[in-house]
C-alpha cells in the first residue's frame, strides 16, 4: 500500500489545477496546491487566415505552431483559424483542444517538447514560413531550432506568464520540512518558487526542504534551471505530461510494496 505523501503542484488556478488535484489524490497522495503562474492575454494573434497579423508577422504562413491548450483557447476566443496553414502542437492535450475548436492537427511530436516539435518538422521546413503562437516563456530552442533547419520564423507572443498573487505558502512549508515532494512544470515554476521563499527570507531553507524531500521536473530544462539553484531533481518522466510527472514522484516518495 502507498503511504500518504504531501505533494506540492503550481498549475494555473483553473480546470488545470482541478485536474493535478485530483490525479494526486487518485495516487493516495496529499496534494498541496499553490498556483505559481497566471495568463495575462496579449490580444495577439497569428498571421493566418482568419486571424490578425501581430507585428511584422506574415500573413500567410505555411506552418503554426501552437505550443499550449491556454494558447488555443485564446485564439480559438479571437475568432482566429488556421487556414490553409499546416498546424503542429506539441503535444496530445494542445492538439485535442485545436480539434475541438475545429481545426486540423497536421503534426504532433513523438516527444511533447520543443526539441521534439523542431524533430518532427525539420526534414520538410527549409524556404517555408513558419509562426510560432505561444507565451511570452517559450524556449529559443524552438526558435533557433527551426531556423538552423532553414524556415523563416516569427513568433507571436499570445499570453504572458506572471506570478500568481499570493502564492508562495508551498516554499514556506518546504523551508519548515513539511513537504514530502513537489511538481515542477517548467523553468519559470522553478523561479516563481524560489522567488516566493526569497520574498519570506527561506529561500536557503526552502532550497535545504526541497533536497530532503522528492523533487520532480517535467524535462531536462526545467531539471538544469533547478540544479542551477542548487536544487537536487530526483525524478524526470519518460513523457513531458503532467500525468507522467505525478505518477513518477508520487511512486518515488512513497514506493508501492507488494506482499
Amino acid at each position: 500500500m502507498t503511504r500518504e505523501v504531501r505533494v506540492a503542484v503550481f498549475r494555473p488556478d483553473d480546470e488545470r489545477m482541478v485536474d493535478a488535484v485530483e490525479l494526486l489524490e487518485s495516487l493516495g497522495a496529499i496534494p498541496v496546491p499553490d498556483p505559481m503562474l497566471a495568463v495575462e492575454p496579449t490580444g495577439n494573434t497569428p498571421g493566418a487566415d482568419g486571424g490578425g497579423p501581430a507585428g511584422d508577422a506574415p500573413s500567410d504562413p505555411d506552418v503554426v505552431v501552437l505550443t499550449s491548450k491556454t494558447g488555443v483557447e485564446l485564439l480559438a476566443e479571437a475568432g482566429w483559424s488556421p487556414g490553409g496553414a499546416t498546424l503542429a502542437c506539441i503535444g496530445p492535450k494542445t492538439a485535442a483542444k485545436a480539434r475541438e475548436a475545429g481545426w486540423t492537427v497536421d503534426v504532433v511530436p513523438e516527444e511533447y517538447t520543443s526539441a521534439g516539435l523542431v524533430a518532427a518538422l525539420e526534414g520538410d521546413v527549409a524556404g517555408r514560413r513558419i509562426e510560432v503562437a505561444r507565451s511570452d516563456h517559450g524556449s529559443d530552442v524552438l526558435l533557433d531550432g527551426l531556423r538552423e533547419a532553414g524556415a523563416e520564423v516569427h513568433e507571436t507572443v499570445l499570453y504572458r506568464l506572471v506570478r500568481s498573487e499570493g502564492s508562495g505558502q508551498s516554499a514556506v512549508m518546504a523551508a519548515g520540512g513539511e513537504l514530502d515532494a513537489v511538481c515542477f512544470t517548467s523553468s519559470l515554476i522553478v523561479e516563481n518558487f524560489l522567488d516566493a521563499a526569497a520574498e519570506r527570507d527561506v529561500e536557503a531553507e526552502a532550497i535545504r526542504g526541497l533536497n530532503a524531500a522528492v523533487v520532480g521536473a517535467i524535462g531536462a530544462p526545467t531539471e538544469e534551471t533547478a540544479e542551477g539553484y542548487g536544487v537536487r531533481v530526483d525524478v524526470v518522466p519518460e513523457e513531458a505530461t503532467f500525468e507522467s510527472l505525478a505518477t513518477a514522484v508520487v511512486e518515488e516518495a512513497a514506493p508501492t510494496y507488494h506482499d
